[in-house]
């Protein structure tokens, strides 16, 4: 396997699409709607709660708001199991400006490129807080897309904006007026780091969950 070395690269990425899928909300009302001020020709993609939430933010401005579902082409699982898992949306999180077998692939699959992906995972700390939680319980609340998300845009900190925590969201947007709907790379490294922190803590505490039950524990949460 090759591995793909990227030479050429913009210190000041302008943010044009936007995935967002959040389990805590906090911050969203004045979060997005900054964004869309900023730049109004925006385009922001969600999925279930979340953008049923966006939706109730923006209002009349919400023509801006792509459900995932309608933007792959691919509708949710049946409880939502399944959202983001696509490779439109892995390709638009993955892309690098100047590679032009990229740019070929976004035009093949009339994909965009995502500048920011704004994700916080399913609440497994706080499940696996309250007392009598089972086995099952703790696995519902194992995150698989968002960590993804996470990585994926972590990694392509050359031209993506990795968000995880809502305390960041401020300094986002300043940085945004300052420098006309740009965040630049210094800012993207520093996000990039949180973010593999973020998936690295959550990985982290499942392990240490799972490695504390006996196969007894979870068996016995299921019919056999």
């Amino acid at each position: 396997m090759s591995i793909n070395i990227v030479e050429k690269i913009d210190d000041l990425v302008k943010i044009n699409n936007v995935l967002v899928s959040v389990s805590d909300k906090k911050n969203l009302e004045t979060f997005i709607p900054q964004l869309v001020e900023i730049n109004p020709e925006i385009t922001i993609f969600s999925t279930g709660g979340t953008f049923a939430r966006l939706k109730e933010i923006l209002g009349e401005k919400s023509k801006c708001l792509i459900q995932v579902s309608d933007y792959t082409g691919q509708p949710e699982t049946q409880g939502g199991l399944v959202k983001t898992l696509d490779f439109k949306i892995y390709l638009g999180i993955l892309t690098e400006t100047y590679n032009e077998s990229h740019k070929a692939d976004l035009a093949r699959t009339k994909s965009v490129p995502i500048d920011m992906v704004v994700v916080n995972l399913y609440p497994f700390k706080e499940t696996i807080s309250k007392q009598g939680v089972t086995v099952e319980d703790a696995r519902g609340n194992i995150d698989i897309g968002g960590p993804c998300m996470i990585r994926a845009s972590a990694k392509n900190y050359l031209r993506v904006a990795s968000v995880v925590d809502s305390k960041d969201y401020a300094a986002i947007i300043n940085e945004l007026k300052e420098k006309n709907n740009t965040i630049s790379l210094k800012s993207r490294f520093e996000l990039a780091k949180k973010a593999f922190a973020h998936t690295a803590v959550y990985d982290r505490t499942i392990a240490d969950f799972l490695s504390g039950k006996t196969f007894e524990e979870m068996s016995k949460c299921y019919k056999m």
